[in-house]
């Protein structure tokens, strides 16, 4: 008797045991995930497009059915400046708590003819802020249509990498580099990426992400 209430008793503690183990491990795996923001313009936005469509969307979709531990948060804006990015950062950092910030800000101030040299200064502090909270960044390449004229769109690309050397910063290619040229692949506009389009971003941007994330850890 006295045997058979003392196992009943262990065995109803080894339950409990393992009962909050499996939880403790779910809730570590849980919040394993790796938080990429996508601080970007209407090219991350989804201009044009239906939210699911859009190529952040669909990587998401893709990390959860391949089982991957990254969440993609996406802050874009359409019309975006980096000047605006820069004013809301501070707020999206605190309320989203990411762990990684892929920067794709720059190309509205191009096709705006704003300074190179206030782009650089606020892709700086864009940099900086981020490392301050304690997340890495990534800053994406952007290019713009060559009516702009040779030496400021050069100026503009170069600018990329000119603050990506001097902080030391991941610099990604411009996801639009293959997709602008088919004109298939683009709306009516000739700025903005289509539906068609979303998928090859995707598959682009998984490998450059992951690759970056990876490495980061390393």
């Amino acid at each position: 008797m006295i045997y058979s209430k003392f196992h009943r008793t262990y065995s109803r503690i080894l339950v409990r045991f393992l009962c909050l183990f499996c939880l403790g491990t779910l809730s570590t795996q849980a919040t394993s995930a790796s938080k990429v923001l996508i601080l970007g313009d209407s090219l991350s936005a989804g201009y044009g497009l239906k939210q699911e469509q859009g190529w952040v969307h669909l990587l998401q979709y893709t990390y959860e059915n391949k089982k991957q531990p990254i969440k993609l948060i996406n802050a874009s804006i359409s019309g975006e400046t980096s000047g605006g990015a820069l004013r809301r950062l501070d707020a999206i950092l605190k309320a989203q708590q990411p762990d990684f910030v892929l920067i794709e800000i720059g190309g509205n101030d191009g096709l705006r003819g704003f300074p190179i040299k206030a782009l650089e200064n606020n892709l700086l502090q864009l940099i900086e802020k981020t490392r301050n909270f304690g997340a890495i960044p990534a800053v994406m390449t952007i290019q713009i249509p060559p009516n702009y004229g040779p030496r400021y769109s050069k100026m503009f690309i170069n600018s990329f990498k000119k603050v990506t050397d001097q902080s030391n910063t991941t610099l990604l290619p411009f996801f639009m580099n293959d997709i602008a040229i088919e004109k298939k692949f683009m709306q009516q506009d000739g700025i903005h990426p289509n539906k068609e389009a979303q998928p090859f971003i995707r598959d682009k941007m998984e490998k450059e992400i992951n690759n970056w994330v990876n490495s980061s850890k390393s």
